[in-house]
């Protein structure tokens, strides 16, 4: 039996392969896999090119089981295999604190303005007005404590950042499609979105790519929010109108916006994004760091080789 696996990863089974008879074979994600290795029977996937997908897809007969190592695997469900015969497990969990300290980054960024000051230091000014005037409305938002923190698409990533913005004096609410309490953090549904974008400082988005979130957040829902308040994606691009979005930040109807996903990547140079006032943009580099993988890897290996069900798989 033959596993593929990414170069874009480091992975030692030697412990699982010990006794067993497992070939490893790593592959370069970015091109078609090679003749000789489309008789494997497991592929790892992570940060493989849509033409690499499709191509295994179409001409890897023996394959049964697909682990992503991304949290939401739309790029492989999306390729075309056929998934009667082969089993999809996700890369869940493996993102939470890699996400989460990455939208914690874009927080603290909008709030005291490093991406500002970079500018100023890259033309040798000194960017004096950043020291503090809290008679200006865009320093409305310029500390997490005592801000009021939205975050839309309250799941494991949500829960894992929730405390780091606790301690740092933010007041976190949540909102998911079933509401509750979660964790000590109040949770509502989306119809209270309303009257929560109006009490926002930060709105946080981490909800997955679907047809049910595409432009979630839309002009109607950005007009709710203050002047000051800023919004933060690192969840899917297409959750975010982002025509919408760039007029609300030329228009300067709300503070600012940090966005790590977006419609099309890469973000095309026509993109009037790049040139939007108080933007700050990541090159989808939240969660490129899947922490965990091996563990997830071995434990549904063994599950596999058993014929038990494996963590995470997909529906």
């Amino acid at each position: 039996m033959k596993l593929l696996y990414p170069t874009s990863i480091k992975l030692n089974l030697e412990t699982e392969l010990k006794d067993q008879q497992l070939t490893l074979v790593a592959y370069d994600p970015s091109v078609l896999i090679p003749d000789e290795h489309l008789d494997a029977t497991i592929l790892v996937a992570w940060t493989n090119t849509a033409a690499n997908l499709q191509h295994a897809a179409q001409h890897m007969p023996n394959l049964r089981w697909i682990q992503s190592l991304a949290a939401g695997p739309n790029d492989v469900l999306g390729a075309g295999f056929d998934r009667a015969r082969v089993t999809v497990t996700s890369g869940s969990g493996l993102h939470n604190r890699p996400v989460a300290e990455h939208a914690l980054g874009l927080l603290l960024n909008a709030a005291r303005r490093f991406y500002e000051m970079r500018d100023y230091q890259a033309q040798k000014k000194w960017a004096g007005h950043l020291r503090g005037d809290p008679t200006h409305p865009a320093y409305m938002f310029s500390t997490l404590r005592g801000a009021n923190v939205l975050v839309w698409g309250y799941g494991n990533i949500a829960k894992t950042l929730a405390p780091h913005l606790q301690a740092l004096g933010a007041t976190v609410r949540g909102v998911a499609r079933h509401p509750g309490t979660r964790d000590g953090v109040e949770v509502f549904a989306e119809d209270k979105l309303p009257e929560l974008l109006r009490a926002t400082d930060a709105l946080v988005m981490i909800l997955p790519g679907s047809d049910a979130t595409r432009h979630a957040l839309n002009a109607e829902r950005l007009s709710h929010l203050r002047e000051h308040a800023w919004v933060v994606n690192v969840g899917r691009g297409t959750s975010v109108d982002e025509a919408a979005l760039v007029e609300a930040l030329e228009k300067h109807q709300i503070g600012g916006a940090a966005l790590d996903v977006f419609e099309e990547e890469p973000l095309p140079a026509s993109s009037k994004l790049w040139e939007a006032p108080n933007l700050i943009l990541s090159p989808h580099a939240a969660g490129n760091r899947p922490l965990g993988s091996e563990a997830l890897i071995a434990e549904n290996l063994k599950l596999f080789q058993e014929g038990k069900t494996m963590t995470n798989t997909m529906p």
